[in-house]
């Protein structure tokens, strides 16, 4: 019975270790996930004619941007960037809708690129900043049909503003369907199967965190909302917004909708994967209803 109890303690005790552990690593992993991502954005391009402009948003934060006009009648569109990234990450969309005549709005959102921000919160308060750059947008562009073209955090932000964007069309590039599913499939990637175990381990922390229930966090929740053509964009590779999720998005949203999904991409620049279809395939997209 000695030996026994000695052996319950020491379980016991390993177990506490273990757990302490997962807390810690879990507190860390939460810490560097919501991290800025600060960057100098430098001048802007010189091939294109770019208006550098400023954003005050409910988030908090004074957005940094470019704004590049286009020609009367042809559409505006508003690119929203992905997590960890910048407006740099969109500028080749930007060129290529330019030459298609829309006028063009990219900043950065805040806690990233050139906007200030103390925390990322995976499309909490990026939501708010893509209903300040659409409202934006629709007054520098008075008058134009307004399209929205979002790539993963871009796109969820997009679909979580509130109250919702009035766009007259949307893209919508690797798109999570709920953030918990967003989380376990990180994890998942990073640990393996087992690894999706963890994932209340860091879901818990958003709000005493960040302030905020993550069930918000949610974009095949709200989708529905959206009353205008869509277009999802998904590679069947991607483990991070997986085709399971884009499938839901795209079940969830109202008629029109187009889905795409591309063979062998992942998580990843869609423009610079298969550019060629994707500038016909969002290129006609968006001519025939901004026009």
């Amino acid at each position: 019975m000695p030996h026994r109890r000695r052996r319950l303690r020491w379980f016991g005790s390993a177990g506490l270790l273990i757990l302490a552990l997962g807390f810690g690593a879990s507190w860390y992993v939460g810490s560097e996930s919501a991290s800025p991502a600060p960057r100098h954005i430098g001048a802007p391009p010189a091939d294109l004619p770019v208006e550098v402009v400023t954003i005050p948003s409910r988030s908090g934060s004074r957005l940094a941007g470019w704004f590049i006009p286009g020609e009367p009648r042809k559409g505006a569109i508003l690119l929203l960037h992905g997590i960890r990234a910048n407006r740099l990450e969109m500028l080749g969309r930007a060129r290529f809708f330019h030459r298609l005549g829309f006028a063009v709005l990219l900043f950065d959102f805040q806690a990233h690129g050139e906007s200030a921000g103390e925390h990322m919160t995976f499309g909490y308060l990026e939501a708010k900043d893509a209903r300040a750059a659409f409202d934006f947008l629709r007054s520098k562009a008075s008058g134009e049909k307004v399209g929205v073209d979002g790539l993963s955090l871009g796109g969820a932000s997009a679909l979580l503003a509130d109250p919702p964007l009035e766009a007259d069309a949307m893209v919508l590039e690797a798109v999570y369907a709920s953030f918990a599913t967003a989380v376990a499939n990180r994890i998942v990637v990073w640990l393996g199967p087992l690894g999706r175990y963890l994932t209340p381990l860091l879901t818990w922390q958003v709000e005493p965190r960040l302030g905020f229930d993550p069930a918000v966090l949610a974009p095949a929740a709200h989708i529905g909302a959206v009353h205008a053509p869509v277009l999802l964009i998904a590679g069947d590779a991607d483990r991070l917004a997986a085709l399971d999720e884009a499938k839901l998005l795209y079940a969830n949203a109202n008629d029109p909708k187009e889905l795409w999904i591309i063979p062998g991409a992942r998580h990843q620049d869609f423009h610079r994967y298969a550019r060629d279809e994707f500038e016909r395939r969002v290129g006609a997209f968006f001519t025939a209803r901004l026009r």
